[in-house]
């Protein structure tokens, strides 16, 4: 089996999964592209990406351009004369004439099941859409948003406990060994790329913080879905008072419920808080891992009994109903 020179293009860490478990394998990474250094922390001092720290700690070349589209970018790259670019989670668009450099083009690690979520967020909107399974396909790459026939494809279930986070580091995982699979194959010339099928095209918007911000007048099997596709960032979040209340865990509670005012505080569990939701406040959102202002996340059971007065019976979390309705006029 031929041994591929290997340039990588990745910046965070669900691609520095795929970049250290390529360091394993028996292909040769001749160089790292990442993201430009970005003001991180507190201090908001300049941070290498994750990709970088790993490429550096093994002593391979980085290179950090702020575009590929400029010629000199594009020569450098060409000179580097690589069999194939693996791209995961990169953070620039290639220009069709860096596409065609390698040899064998350029393949990508997506954290879906293409093409449902094509995009920027496709692991938290898989959650908070109620999909029972996601997955990561390796395709090989073309000009357009994640439309690349596609080589490989690893399914993983979605179950009513799976988080962003989890499911995050699963896929980088499943992602990374799928690749050098791939990248095996290639390299024996023993693998057929198949293009996507037309039907079942959606797209994952990028994440933002003012998404987080609860509604309590959706149902409870939603907002359950969203607090655990946030879950860690940007982490869902609710009015308690004068502070936010962040949720980190949620399901639905099953069964009939008398009419409630949305966001009312319910007679809680032993080890949830229990809100009512729906238009008619008749669902009943559980939650059993929450956050205070000023507190770290913890077990609700823990909660109650530390702050129990804040989250007595009958509190209201959320907007005032008021001012959720004139917020839902167009």
């Amino acid at each position: 089996m031929s041994r591929l020179r290997v340039v990588f293009a990745g910046t965070p860490e669900f691609a520095a999964s795929s970049l250290a478990t390529l360091l394993e394998s028996q292909h040769q990474v001749v160089a790292v592209y990442t993201q430009p250094d970005r003001p991180a922390g507190r201090g908001r001092k300049l941070t290498p990406s994750p990709v970088k720290q790993l490429a550096l700690a093994h002593d391979l070349p980085v290179y950090q351009p702020q575009t590929l589209k400029e010629p000199a970018a594009q020569a450098e790259l060409a000179s580097l004369n690589a069999d194939i670019m693996v791209v995961v989670a990169y953070g620039l668009l290639l220009p069709q004439a860096v596409l065609d450099l390698p040899r064998l083009g350029c393949v990508n690690v997506h954290a879906s099941l293409l093409p449902r979520w094509r995009g920027a967020a496709p692991i938290q909107r898989a959650i908070e859409a109620g999909d029972s399974v996601s997955g990561v396909t390796i395709m090989q790459m073309d000009a357009g948003l994640d439309t690349g026939a596609m080589l490989s494809e690893v399914r993983t279930p979605i179950t009513s406990r799976t988080t962003g986070g989890e499911l995050h580091d699963r896929l980088a995982v499943q992602g990374a060994n799928a690749l050098v699979t791939v990248l095996d194959d290639l390299a024996k010339g023993a693998i057929t790329a198949t293009p996507q099928p037309e039907e079942g095209v959606t797209y994952a918007a990028k994440l933002s913080k003012a998404e987080a911000e609860l509604d309590f007048h959706q149902p409870a099997l939603q907002l359950a879905s969203k607090i655990r596709a946030f879950n860690p960032w940007p982490v869902a979040w609710c009015a308690l008072g004068d502070d936010r209340l962040r949720l980190l865990m949620a399901s639905a509670e099953t069964g009939d419920h008398p009419p409630n005012e949305p966001g009312t505080l319910l007679e809680h569990g032993d080890d949830h808080l229990r809100i009512a939701c729906g238009s008619d406040g008749r669902d009943v959102l559980c939650v059993t891992i929450a956050q205070l202002p000023g507190g770290k996340a913890m077990a609700v059971r823990e909660l109650l009994n530390a702050r129990h007065a804040r989250l007595a019976t009958g509190t209201h979390l959320g907007k005032p109903t008021a001012q959720a309705s004139e917020g839902d006029t167009p």
